[in-house]
């Protein structure tokens, strides 16, 4: 696959940009970083509806409560992971998110099971599916801030640094992979994304492994390199999955991204379809590991 220079631009300025958006809500404080996850959510959540609907055409007939009420049962679950520093006086988001989920579960429920009175199990299934693909793993981001108290000694009092050391690895991943496969690429990794081959994918995985391990010890000064090979291993591995389960999907419902928000880059799920998959199984081996 050879290297389309003009094509590579428009992702590297896209980028450039998003990076800056990306960083910025990242560092600037938590409330920057919960309204951009918030957002990411919210735009996940469209994309994914919009797919089903294509792969699965009743869903175009649900209800906008249920598109709504399934979404905000999502950001519930988001809330009720974040920490106890996310407060309005005595009032935490902790607290918000448990009686948020359990009130916009109830009237979930009474609305497709009561007042509808024509449950559709596949839609319904379709929608859990989306809580588990989508709210579940940011969900988990807001949790990996807190589990930065786990490993304080490694990341130097640094609280961000997990979500960080994680999104770069999928980063570094997906833009060595690139660059490798379209340089070296000759072997197909899936048919389900025919651009991927076997040479961009293991390169793109090294590298990103490399780079963030050495990254991280000389310029942030963490020896833990325990930690940083079970981040960037996983990310790079279980990152090129969740690409290919996006792949996936955008394949049965017959469109090229899930959605136009960034030139070259496609929609919100097309941007963090790796970042979905890695986040939940990272928050799970930190649990298991430290």
């Amino acid at each position: 696959m050879a290297l389309n220079i003009q094509v590579f631009k428009t992702r590297a300025l896209t980028a450039l940009v998003f990076v800056a958006v990306m960083l910025s809500g990242l560092l600037w404080n938590q409330w920057s970083f919960l309204a951009l996850f918030s957002l990411i959510h919210f735009g996940c959540w469209i994309e994914y509806q919009k797919i089903i609907a294509l792969i699965y055409p009743p869903y175009k007939e649900v209800s906008n409560f249920h598109r709504n009420f399934i979404m905000l049962i999502g950001f519930a679950f988001m809330l009720l992971n974040a920490n106890n520093t996310y407060r309005f006086g005595r009032v935490t988001l902790h607290g918000v998110g448990w009686y948020a989920l359990q009130l916009f579960t109830i009237l979930f429920c009474l609305n497709e099971i009561v007042i509808k009175k024509n449950l559709n199990l596949k839609v319904i299934g379709f929608s859990l599916l989306g809580l588990v693909y989508i709210s579940l793993s940011w969900g988990l981001m807001l949790r990996l801030q807190d589990d930065s108290a786990l490993i304080n000694d490694s990341l130097n009092n640094n609280t961000w640094l997990l979500p960080v050391i994680l999104i770069a690895s999928i980063w570094i991943n997906d833009t060595m992979a690139y660059i490798v496969g379209s340089f070296i690429g000759k072997t197909p990794f899936s048919p389900i994304s025919p651009k991927k081959t076997w040479e961009g994918t293991i390169g793109g995985a090294i590298l990103a492994i490399v780079a963030v391990t050495l990254g991280c010890k000389y310029l942030f000064h963490i020896n833990n390199v325990k930690l940083l090979l079970i981040i960037s291993s996983t990310a790079a591995i279980v990152g090129t999955y969740g690409d290919l389960l996006e792949s996936k999907l955008k394949r049965m419902a017959g469109v090229k991204d899930s959605g136009q928000i960034m030139p070259g880059h496609g929609g919100f799920l097309d941007r963090f379809d790796s970042l979905l998959v890695a986040t939940p199984i990272v928050w799970l081996l930190i649990r298991l590991f430290f």
